[in-house]
């Protein structure tokens, strides 16, 4: 295993082996990322394929044959969700759109279903995670100036160069007004919030999951870089994940010694919960808007939205209202809904809410309530990897994702599986140092057998076995699960 010289005193006096960093990333992820984060596209007719599309339509069948194979390792209750998520959602669609059921479950449920297996198959163990870890790090340092120049002069130089190519389509401007004095950075993501919570989900895995692997000075200066390029979206989700996560390391850091530091911060957000609902004229959910938006005005058309977009659910409690317009007052002029949530439950109703909604929370409940006390390295990965999602889970409160960022969000759910299996470092001790692969089949002999004679090179003698009385069989095989008798 590669060491890197930067690895914490406190994980090495532990007597745990450095983060490996020299693990790669296979060609079709790289090629998925590079899909998210630069929007190319071709027309077929009716339909419309962005390269993520085509990474998945390539991958997404062979995948999932692989994955209820057991390639992948053990199946979760959530695989069965989300497959159950994608039939669900094309039956709500029959009873409400059936001419868009084959377009729209095609493209949507590929997005879904493709992003999680795909980072189900691919990051399997700590060096995978590394490598993409330093992948998306890599990306975001990339987008700086680009984001910079069209923060100041409101130039999208990504989608203007694609625009020119012949043949080539790509998404279109987000015109959205300016904050501070600046553009809202949409870089290559459909809308600003996309780039901003691109940008967040990077933060965590720079800060908290390089440690060992980048020194102390870095971290701190890559993370604040992340984290300021993510603020030039000038959206409030963005930048209430990448707060949301800050908090939660702060908190980590300041009360590290505190075994149940976890549980008491539940109780403190349930105790502040109940706080407000007992002191303010208003319910929980408008004061946490109204502190997580920019404008009171954005924090009241969001609370107009939650109020309104629940009728339409008990209004619809099964099939939902699939992708027909939703039913709101006449000054609510537009039909964004700003909570990925919600319109899960608005569109395929209570079922399609319950089947992605269940199987996102056990991915987080399984990894969370792993002890990992006897492996650091693994439990700052696991700590990353729940800080993002933690955050992205508050911002999809209120935000929407489509396209590439709704795939790239499973992706990465996709890829906190292996945490909840993942040998610790003292089983990676423990292996023999000329382990058969994985992949390759396992033979098992009988430990009180006699080993079978060996091929050798030629000049050299063979061990041969004692002669117990029996002859050997010349055509026997060469391995055996069966005693040779």
């Amino acid at each position: 295993m590669a060491v890197s010289d930067t690895f914490s005193h406190r994980q090495a006096a532990q007597g745990v082996d450095p983060i490996a960093v020299s693990g790669k990333l296979p060609l079709v992820v790289w090629l998925y990322l590079l899909a998210v984060v630069i929007p190319v596209g071709v027309s077929l007719g009716p339909l419309v394929l962005t390269g993520v599309r085509i990474v998945l339509i390539v991958m997404i069948l062979p995948l999932m044959a692989q994955l209820f194979m057991g390639r992948f390792g053990k199946l979760f209750a959530t695989d069965f969700l989300f497959i159950g998520h994608v039939l669900w959602t094309a039956v709500a669609l029959v009873m409400n759109n059936p001419s868009q059921v084959v377009q729209q479950t095609g493209s949507v449920g590929m997005e879904f279903l493709g992003g999680y297996v795909l980072g189900r198959a691919y990051i399997r163990t700590r060096e995978d995670f590394t490598a993409l870890s330093k992948m998306l790090i890599l990306f975001v340092l990339a987008m700086v100036p680009l984001a910079l120049l069209e923060a100041v002069t409101g130039q999208v130089l990504i989608i203007d160069l694609l625009k020119k190519v012949p043949g080539m389509r790509t998404i279109a401007y987000s015109i959205q007004e300016r904050r501070f004095g600046l553009d809202r950075v949409q870089m290559g993501f459909s809308h600003p919030i996309h780039f901003g919570l691109f940008c967040s989900i990077t933060f965590s895995l720079c800060f908290v999951a390089m440690e060992g692997t980048f020194g102390t000075a870095r971290r701190w200066i890559t993370g604040a870089i992340i984290a300021t390029t993510g603020f030039l979206a000038l959206s409030s989700g963005a930048i209430l994940a990448i707060a949301l996560q800050f908090g939660l390391i702060l908190w980590s850091m300041m009360f590290a010694k505190i075994e149940k530091r976890w549980w008491i911060l539940v109780g403190l957000f349930v105790l502040g919960y109940v706080v407000i609902d007992l002191l303010s004229n208003r319910k929980p959910i408008d004061v946490f808007m109204s502190y997580a938006t920019f404008s009171a005005e954005t924090a009241y058309w969001r609370a107009q939205i939650f109020e309104w977009g629940m009728k339409n659910v008990w209004a619809n409690p099964v099939f939902g209202i699939g992708l027909n317009d939703w039913v709101r007052p006449w000054y609510m002029y537009t039909n964004s809904v700003d909570n990925f949530w919600l319109l899960q439950a608005m569109r395929y109703g209570i079922p399609g809410f319950l089947t992605v909604t269940l199987g996102y929370v056990l991915i987080l409940f399984h990894v969370m309530r792993r002890d990992l006390s006897i492996d650091p390295v693994l439990a700052v990965f696991r700590r990353a990897w729940v800080f993002t999602f933690l955050g992205l889970s508050f911002t999809l409160c209120t935000v929407h994702v489509w396209t590439s960022m709704y795939s790239f969000v499973f992706f990465m759910l996709g890829a906190g599986v292996w945490l909840i299996v993942a040998p610790t470092q003292e089983d990676r001790n423990q292996e023999p140092v000329n382990a058969t692969p994985r992949t390759d089949p396992v033979f098992v002999r009988n430990l009180d057998t006699p080993p079978m004679t060996q091929r050798t090179p030629r000049g050299l003698v063979a061990p041969q076995r004692k002669d117990d009385g029996v002859k050997p069989r010349a055509s026997a095989p060469r391995y055996s699960r069966f005693d040779d008798k």
